[in-house]
């Protein structure tokens, strides 16, 4: 029994170090052709009222409380929403309105707390606007445990692209 608690104790110790070596930050993102120029897409990201038409959370929770707060749409900004197990709660606020990027503060506060970066990048392509949805923050020590059983890519990729898909039959249609 001591030596199986001995290798136990030793199987947690590689885990717990293996996962101290995973990376401080991460960064996610999806990208996808819009055949519509940048001036009609950006409105629909700098605006948070427009979120309702494309975004991939609004119905993972249709009673979810949304709360608009700030600037009307670009900087300063700010959507608050509380929602079920699905979307939790949190809080985005536009801290960089450009022509070709927007950047949101991005703050978790359920089911867990997280602060992030969330960028949106629109490059003029022959076929329309490459639109790039990119999400990076930091990453401690128990969101490295974390990652070593859930995978970020696997859990908030298919709603970047379900979302991107959406805003894309939004901006074309």
């Amino acid at each position: 029994m001591l030596y199986a608690l001995a290798a136990v104790l030793i199987a947690i110790g590689g885990l717990l170090a293996f996962a101290a070596t995973r990376p401080d930050h991460f960064r996610l993102e999806r990208s996808t052709v819009i055949a519509a120029p940048p001036e009609t897409i950006r409105p629909l990201i700098a605006d948070f009222r427009a979120w309702r038409d494309w975004s991939p959370w609004e119905a993972k929770d249709p009673a979810m409380k949304r709360t608009l707060s700030g600037a009307e749409a670009g900087v300063g900004a700010a959507y608050g929403w509380e929602g079920n197990g699905q979307v939790g709660t949190g809080r985005m606020e536009i801290v960089e309105d450009a022509p070709r990027r927007v950047a949101i503060k991005l703050d978790f506060l359920k089911p867990f707390e997280a602060h992030n970066i969330a960028e949106f990048t629109l490059a003029p392509e022959a076929a329309g606007t490459r639109v790039t949805w990119a999400m990076s923050g930091p990453q401690p020590f128990i969101a490295k445990l974390m990652s070593l059983v859930f995978s970020m890519e696997r859990m908030v990729g298919p709603d970047f692209e379900a979302g991107l898909a959406a805003l894309k039959r939004r901006a074309e249609g």
